[in-house]
């Protein structure tokens, strides 16, 4: 046998043996991922639903606001518009929620770190600094959570003065 002839046999077996070795790594791709697999929070989490398979979206965390739009009225540019969202996670997993924002710094919510039980009540706080917003406003909240869809949204909306619409004295 000529030496070429050899290295490539050689070659050949490698490539045969190592397609035979079994996975020694657990992790699942997400094509191996099922419905049945998605049962704790950080698979859920991690794992998005998928449009091709239909998903177990009974067993997760569910959030239900008390009201999705506060309107302020109308105040004065400057004013700082405090307002505390209340929640009940109704599903059947513990609620997480990762991350609540807002489209301009403008805007500041702060949410529970800790998780939520089911069937318990949390809030959401959101300042609104109206310095430099004038005229109708309508800021979005847009909560991550591990619910399906995984973010919702609700709303701060009012009318901001300006100092312009002040009578003179």
């Amino acid at each position: 046998m000529t030496r070429n002839t050899l290295v490539l046999l050689v070659l050949i077996l490698a490539g045969i043996a190592c397609q035979n070795q079994p996975r020694v790594n657990s992790e699942k791709s997400v094509e191996e991922i099922t419905s049945a697999d998605a049962i704790s929070n950080s698979d859920i989490v991690r794992n998005p639903i998928s449009a091709q398979k239909p998903q177990d979206t009974v067993n997760i965390a569910k959030l239900v606001f008390e009201e999705e739009i506060f309107d302020f009225g109308e105040v004065e540019e400057g004013a700082v518009v405090k307002h505390t969202y209340h929640f009940t996670n109704t599903g059947k997993m513990p609620l997480i929620i990762s991350n609540a924002r807002s489209t301009c710094g403008c805007t500041v919510p702060s949410w529970p770190e800790e998780p939520i039980a089911p069937g318990e009540k949390g809030k959401i706080d959101v300042e609104f600094n109206t310095k430099g917003k004038i005229e109708n406003q309508s800021k979005p909240i847009t909560i991550t959570a591990n619910t399906y869809p995984a973010s919702t949204r609700v709303f701060l909306k009012g009318y901001v003065k300006s100092d312009k619409d002040k009578p003179n004295s």
